[in-house]
């Protein structure tokens, strides 16, 4: 194959552009994975007089973001994005699974720096956001385009990768909350 993903019969993109979702994951949520635990237990109770009326709950699944649970709800989230990373390969790029979590993959970046800004300093995240999944994004959705294979940009196509990115969170979440725990 030459290092390029020939999928359904003809122009296809290369590995890097399909794999390269899993790495490009992988970079940004190692940020994430060492830095919640202790950015939350640090910012939670100058978050909570900042912002007396989020709700209790929304505190309690901050806390719980730094320990167990969101290690393995990275976990879970990186089998869903290696199984679009693979679907992509396959289909050369052609596939609305892959493109749906591309398009979701970019535009959470944006949560992040909405986050940072809320929050008015770092948020774990937020700088691999900019370094890492933005750029990346753009470069594949180019490569795509110019594959001929990319998907129209339409309120729909957005709204699917959005739906996408929140879907597979709460779920990997869901998952991690579900599975016993070993004392």
């Amino acid at each position: 194959m030459g290092g390029h993903g020939v999928g359904e019969g003809g122009r296809g993109v290369e590995v890097g552009v399909t794999f390269g979702l899993l790495v490009a994951w992988a970079v940004h949520d190692l940020e994430e994975v060492v830095a919640m635990p202790g950015w939350a237990g640090r910012h939670l109770p100058g978050l909570q007089v900042r912002y007396p009326r989020v709700p209790e709950l929304a505190w309690r699944r901050l806390e719980a973001m730094g320990g167990r649970e969101f290690a393995t709800a990275v976990a879970v989230m990186g089998g869903v994005v290696a199984v679009a990373a693979a679907d992509g390969h396959r289909t050369g790029g052609r596939s609305g699974f892959y493109q749906a979590a591309l398009n979701g993959f970019g535009l959470h970046a944006l949560a992040h720096l909405s986050q940072a800004a809320v929050v008015r300093g770092y948020t774990p995240g937020v700088v691999t956001s900019p370094l890492v999944v933005v750029p990346f994004t753009l470069w594949a959705r180019g490569r795509l385009r110019r594959a001929g294979v990319l998907r129209p940009t339409r309120p729909r196509n957005v709204a699917q990768g959005a739906a996408l990115a929140v879907a597979a969170t709460v779920g990997a979440h869901v998952v991690a909350r579900r599975l016993p725990r070993r004392e």
